[in-house]
């Protein structure tokens, strides 16, 4: 069996209660999310009906937060898991026709018709082999407009496995105190074994290889970073 369908596997069990989890095992959620919005918005401020791409799209939640704030978008969501992209239609069902599309595709090949003002990822590249995501970085310039942005709002290897441990436990007793379960965190844990992190570091070297022409971290806390990128 494929990483890649161990994976959706994985993820397509927890469809259902992926999403209402989510708020819990991110605690800077608000933050966050909150950073990667503004970085869109400002981005597309001037553009008449912005295209939105969104890879590793999931139940479409970030793109549900993106389109509160931005009416005249449209978005095109891409998840491995049809599962989650189920959520995502039901989601999104009594909404315009056409502004909201979703597409199964695998990360590490796909590849979108046309031009986008901005391509956006949550929690979803750090599935892929770092060699992988190095490659699917470089792809997402190539599909952007001029004056487009490349928002990553995702999770981080700490810098050396001392500071990893820290990341780890401080998340974990940050998640008990909200109200999160010792099972919840198991669980999470359970899908983090695919995980293949990178540092910041290392990612934004990969962001200015693959010729954006600024690139940043424009939040961080702990293991959760939004890196961003701009033609």
């Amino acid at each position: 069996m494929s990483a890649f369908l161990t994976v959706e596997r994985a993820f397509s069990a927890g469809a259902q209660s992926y999403e209402g989890e989510r708020r819990l095992l991110i605690p800077c959620f608000d933050q966050f999310y909150g950073n990667a919005i503004e970085i869109v918005m400002a981005a597309v401020a001037e553009i008449d009906r912005p295209r939105i791409l969104d890879l590793g799209a999931g139940t479409g939640l970030f793109t549900a937060l993106l389109a509160q704030y931005l009416p005249d978008a449209s978005f095109h969501l891409v998840d491995l898991s049809d599962a989650m992209l189920e959520r995502a239609r039901d989601r999104f069902a009594d909404e315009p026709t056409g502004r909201f599309t979703t597409e199964v595709g695998n990360l590490t090949t796909y590849q979108p018709t046309g031009e986008w003002h901005a391509v956006v990822s949550g929690l979803a590249i750090h599935h892929l082999p770092h060699a992988e995501q190095r490659q699917l970085y470089a792809r997402t310039r190539s599909w952007l407009a001029p004056g487009g942005v490349f928002v990553n709002a995702e999770q981080v290897l700490g810098t050396t496995p001392e500071l990893e441990t820290k990341y780890d436990e401080l998340w974990q007793s940050t998640v008990l105190a909200r109200g999160g379960s010792r099972e919840m965190i198991d669980s999470a844990k359970a899908r983090m074994t695919f995980d293949q992190s990178a540092t910041m570091e290392d990612q934004l070297i990969w962001l200015r290889e693959a010729g954006y022409a600024q690139v940043d971290c424009t939040f961080k806390s702990w293991r959760f970073a939004v890196l961003t990128a701009w033609t």
